[in-house]
């Protein structure tokens, strides 16, 4: 199953990309325990049992609401030089194929959301068209953070966590589409339609979102990059390493996660694998995972 129903909005799985991120959790997730990521579970999906390395999903979730065709985050993009992030240089994926099976042409697409402006959540904004990038969904308006998008714009020279892992992303995947005229820089919050709502959620960037929705008696938030690992479910004070702010990232994980356990909110990470999303419970300020979603899992297609 790549598609469920919350209400009256359809969210649906499209693929970009699954595998190993090529680190280890000592280096991805220094605040993590050593006990935790020997939970017989995480692998195959969550980590690689042969190298000892963290995997996850490039995703996109694609939502069908009051006949707006919306993306979540776009990924990591085709032929994008990253010379500081080589793992995801010169990509030759078929996501625009994928995203044609789901039943969406690059022009069908109304909405596109980043939650923040990293390099995996913002590829696929462009295209490249002979020599230029261009917006890939021309039809669309991009809903960026405008805390990010000043962020890492180079002319304001801000020195992030990240080093040079995002070089060349705001010039070929950002910029591009806010010079087309395309992109809505939002702050505070923005409500999208009557299910869906943008709000601020930072830490892990200065203008990091979380797209919460509440349609019927289903409620869901798509967190972006909040979690890269549902180990973080179980350790919510353990930041990844590309963090700008881990106290307030640590806050708002906990926030969130709260928020969730006690609406029965489905929580939709970026990046996890297997059955993509999870229900959460809490005891006091310790929290579980109750359930996955039932999207299929990579390891099995």
């Amino acid at each position: 199953m790549d598609t469920i129903e919350l209400g009256g909005v359809s969210v649906t799985r499209v693929w970009e990309y699954y595998g190993s991120v090529e680190m280890t959790p000592e280096v991805f997730f220094p605040e993590t325990s050593r006990q935790v990521w020997d939970e017989q579970w995480l692998a195959p999906e969550h980590l690689d049992p042969a190298t000892g390395t963290v995997r996850a999903a490039i995703q996109t979730w694609l939502l069908r609401s009051e006949g707006k065709t919306i993306l979540v985050d776009t990924g990591v993009g085709n032929h994008k030089e990253r010379p500081y992030s080589p793992i995801w240089s010169h990509l030759d994926t078929d996501f625009l194929g994928n995203l044609a099976r789901a039943g969406v042409r690059p022009e069908d697409v109304d909405i596109v959301v980043n939650t923040h402006l990293h390099v995996d959540h913002v590829g696929w904004n462009t295209r490249l068209d002979d020599r230029a990038w261009v917006p890939t969904f021309p039809n669309a308006t991009y809903l960026m953070p405008k805390a990010d998008f000043d962020f890492w714009n180079p002319e304001n020279g801000r020195v992030p966590a990240l080093g040079r892992g995002n070089q060349n992303v705001f010039e070929d995947s950002v910029a591009p589409v806010h010079q087309a005229g395309l992109t809505q820089l939002w702050e505070d919050g923005h409500r999208i339609d009557a299910h869906l709502r943008l709000e601020p959620a930072p830490g892990h960037t200065p203008g990091s979102s979380v797209l919460t929705l509440a349609s019927g008696t289903d409620r869901a938030v798509f967190v972006g990059d909040l979690m890269h690992s549902p180990v973080q479910v179980l350790e919510p004070d353990a930041n990844s390493c590309f963090c700008e702010d881990p106290a307030q990232s640590r806050a708002t994980r906990r926030r969130i996660l709260g928020e969730a356990a006690d609406t029965t909110t489905l929580v939709f990470p970026a990046h996890f694998a297997g059955g993509g999303a999870v229900e959460v419970t809490r005891d006091a300020d310790t929290f579980a995972i109750k359930d996955w979603a039932p999207f299929s899992s990579y390891e099995q297609r």
